[in-house]
């Protein structure tokens, strides 16, 4: 066989050609194939819409924070590595009324109220997730529902070392012509106590929890779990004091802290 040589000439070549499989040719260029994977790690595979950080958003105002910082929801896309895709291109919307969502950030503004929850949709090339909002009213004011109750504790059978909750309500307007804000976070703190050990605030699963979401009737609360091996008389009255406090734009709403009294008194 004669090829071509740098100055225009040819120059003979002996070829030995050897018999290939063709199943061998098959899966090479298959491979090649598959082996294109080009722009893949940036194809969007799975999403993730991270928890809202406040359960609902005051009509007439954008979701916000315990601090009164503005929400901006957060979304995570991930390649088929499971690797994040850094800031992806995520499109916002609501389908649901009483809210309106900017269609970039994600802010969310409540522009009327609404009996359930609003869906807000993140969208990432053809995937979608959802995250759900409240719309309520503005808190205007925390007082104690149950601001006093005990606990006869026992010694022995720790079931029965849980207090009732120690509730507040917070509501919008002024009494008698008030109304519930429901879906709203209220905190919890134990502000005195004979031993750092004796109580600790705790959900109604009895799981340790210091922070509450307030019901339909705009009541939040939290129990106290009683550890009696860090009292310092098993034979006397004692006192555990919890602070509750609700805040908008950062700043405490009328009444907080609330004080609520947990009175420990020995079974007899």
């Amino acid at each position: 066989m004669k090829l071509p040589t740098p100055l225009g000439g040819f120059v003979l070549c002996r070829v030995r050609l050897r018999a290939v499989p063709v199943g061998f040719i098959l899966c090479w260029l298959a491979a090649l194939a598959c082996g294109d994977v080009s722009g893949s790690s940036t194809s969007v595979l799975s999403i993730q819409f991270d928890s809202l950080a406040a359960p609902s958003v005051v009509v007439g105002d954008t979701l916000r924070d315990t601090t009164g910082a503005v929400i901006m929801p957060t979304v995570h896309a991930f390649n088929y590595k499971g690797d994040e895709i850094l800031s992806p291109p995520v499109w916002f919307q609501s389908p649901d009324s009483g809210v309106v969502v900017d269609s970039l950030t994600g802010i969310v503004f409540a522009d009327s109220l609404r009996s359930t929850p609003a869906r807000i949709v993140a969208t990432v090339g053809g995937l979608q997730a959802i995250q759900r909002v409240d719309v309520t009213l503005k808190p205007d004011s925390l007082t104690a529902v149950t601001g006093l109750d005990s606990l006869s504790y026992s010694l022995f059978d720790s079931t029965l070392n849980v207090s009732p909750p120690l509730n507040v309500t917070l509501t919008h307007g002024i009494a008698p012509n008030d109304s519930a804000v429901k879906s709203y976070i209220v905190s919890f703190a134990i502000v005195s106590q004979s031993d750092p050990q004796l109580g600790q605030l705790v959900n109604d699963a009895g799981k340790p929890s210091v922070v509450d979401t307030t019901d339909a009737s705009g009541i939040a609360g939290r129990a106290i779990r009683l550890h009696p091996l860090f009292l310092h008389s098993t034979s006397g009255v004692d006192t555990i004091k919890v602070h509750a406090t609700a805040k908008y734009h950062g700043a405490e709403v009328k009444g907080s802290p609330v004080q609520l009294v947990l009175i420990l008194k020995p079974r007899s």
